[in-house]
């Protein structure tokens, strides 16, 4: 098979994969049409460099996730899109049990929260949260190892939790046990 016919095979098979994958970072589907072209045209250019390690999906996953991010570091991007991109990852993902803290948490503050955060941090935040990829996977876009991902992820909840309970005291606050009677009436906790 000769290189166009390989990356119309690729565009066949992974094209709306990769479009999702630039629209989850940028949130505007004319700009995530762009980059998904512009990502294929990198995995031609680039197809002579793929050696087999990975998965082609992971190699592409990585090229297309390097790409988003040099976009996202744009004055363009950060100026025009980003807080109109979380707020939409933020009221888009609302279940599970992210959906109790997305609840509590007062979601401008949130979207400014995560979007302070290191891209290092923000990206296992976004890949494990809203692509709902396993630690693995990330290790092997993020081009990392797996204890570096679950490491960043940590970290990241751990930024996010200070951010949140520095702004808000009583989320800082341990509950009170309710205090309770027992057999004998007296008063404690038990």
């Amino acid at each position: 098979m000769q290189n166009h016919e390989i990356l119309s095979d690729l565009m066949d098979r992974y094209g709306t994969a990769i479009l999702h994958l630039a629209y989850s970072f940028v949130r505007n589907r004319q700009t995530a049409e762009d980059l998904s072209q512009e990502i294929f045209i990198k995995c031609y250019q680039k197809l002579h460099t793929f050696n087999g390690k990975s998965a082609i999906q992971t190699w592409m996953y990585r090229i297309a996730v390097n790409h988003c991010k040099d976009y996202i570091k744009s004055w363009h991007y950060r100026k025009v899109h980003a807080s109109e991109y979380i707020t939409t990852l933020v009221k888009g993902h609302q279940h599970g049990p992210e959906a109790h803290y997305f609840t509590k948490v007062d979601q401008e503050e949130l979207i400014n929260d995560i979007f302070r955060l290191p891209i290092k941090y923000r990206e296992v935040i976004m890949l494990t949260y809203f692509h709902e990829l396993s630690m693995s996977e990330i290790s092997d876009v993020c081009g990392v190892n797996i204890n570096t991902v679950k490491a960043r992820v940590a970290k990241a909840k751990k930024l996010l939790k200070k951010s949140i309970t520095e702004r808000s005291p009583e989320h800082g606050k341990p509950i009170k046990e309710p205090e309770s009677q027992d057999a004998k009436g007296r008063i404690g906790k038990f």
